[in-house]
């Protein structure tokens, strides 16, 4: 395998990663708000199903028109379920947890149900659009910057929420109340409302993420079509440390595990194909679990106390203090 052919991998990887990029920055966006959608991965399948369905029906309107209004009613929908955990989770002070889990599984048969008439009929996909200048860079250029404008407006929304959580003062608000809650309320932040709104906001995000997928990088919508991406997207949270550049680092990651087990399954012909195509869901959640034991405090132990210490500040984090608790606001 030779140099162009890694990058042409890489590069597949990284475009790929994409919609699990917007759902897992949405997710970002809701957890260091103190708000646990576990809805994500029936967001994700329903926007999937509707920004679909929207921009087929809509296909004679031309396809810049209809992809819009199918990305913007997938968005519509992330953002109507993220209402439905916010009012359950905030108003009426219900498990957020078991909240979004039951969304996550009403919503997903609800996709299969109402995306019947819809299943593997073609329809509009986003068009690739290389950046001029910028995609003959050599090794940068065809690694980023020779997909599409979704795979571009997710680098554009990791860098900005970044800037957002750590270098404006909305950001540091939103940081919190998820942290601590009470501060931010004695201080005037309407706790209870900017939840809300960050809540919608990281919803709508997830639903985009699901329309990414049937528009773009896996076009068309069959039952179950995105199954286990939303779960991931959860994980991928926790892995990255709900810091938005480690977790689309986290994203790009696992699109690369999953583009190696492609090639692993013509490499090596007698493994079945089932196994590579779970290893990187798999490995994840593997390496979640060592993160997040007393294995990696063995492992540290090994370094230098600084070695050890930079180690585990640049691979742990801590959840927002106040994830998951109701807040009383009077």
């Amino acid at each position: 395998m030779d140099a162009a052919q890694i990058i042409a991998i890489l590069s597949v990887a990284i475009a790929t990663s994409t919609p699990l990029v917007f759902a897992a920055i949405g997710e970002t966006i809701n957890e260091r708000a103190g708000v646990i959608n576990l809805s994500a991965e029936g967001t994700i399948l329903l926007g999937a199903m509707v920004g679909f369905a929207v921009a087929k029906t809509t296909e004679s309107m031309g396809a810049v028109p209809s992809l819009l209004l199918g990305f913007g009613s997938a968005a519509l929908v992330g953002a109507a379920i993220a209402l439905i955990v916010a009012f359950g989770a905030l108003t009426l002070k219900q498990s957020q947890v078991a909240i979004g889990f039951v969304l996550a599984l009403l919503c997903a048969d609800l996709s299969s149900f109402l995306g019947n008439p819809f299943v593997r009929i073609p329809g509009p996909t986003v068009p690739s659009f290389k950046l001029p200048l910028l995609q003959h860079i050599p090794v940068i250029g065809p690694l980023f910057f020779q997909s599409d404008l979704l795979v571009y407006l997710s680098y554009l929304l990791v860098a900005l929420t970044w800037v957002y959580f750590y270098r404006t003062r909305p950001g540091l608000v939103l940081r919190a109340i998820g942290e601590q809650p009470a501060a931010a309320f004695v201080r005037g932040t309407n706790v209870i409302l900017m939840r809300y709104l960050y809540t919608l906001l990281g919803g709508a995000l997830m639903g985009i993420a699901g329309a990414t997928f049937s528009l773009d990088f896996k076009a068309g919508w069959s039952h179950r079509h995105t199954a286990g991406y939303g779960w991931i997207a959860l994980a991928i949270v926790i892995f990255g440390g709900w810091n938005p550049l480690r977790v689309a680092l986290s994203c790009y990651l696992f699109g690369i595990l999953q583009s190696l087990a492609s090639v692993a399954q013509s490499a090596i012909p007698n493994v079945p194909t089932q196994v590579l195509t779970v290893a990187p869901f798999a490995l994840m959640i593997l390496f979640l679990v060592l993160t997040s034991s007393e294995w990696l405090e063995r492992l540290l132990s090994l370094f230098p106390a600084a070695v050890a210490r930079a180690l585990s500040q640049a691979i742990r984090s801590d959840p927002p203090a106040a994830l998951g608790h109701p807040f009383e606001q009077d």
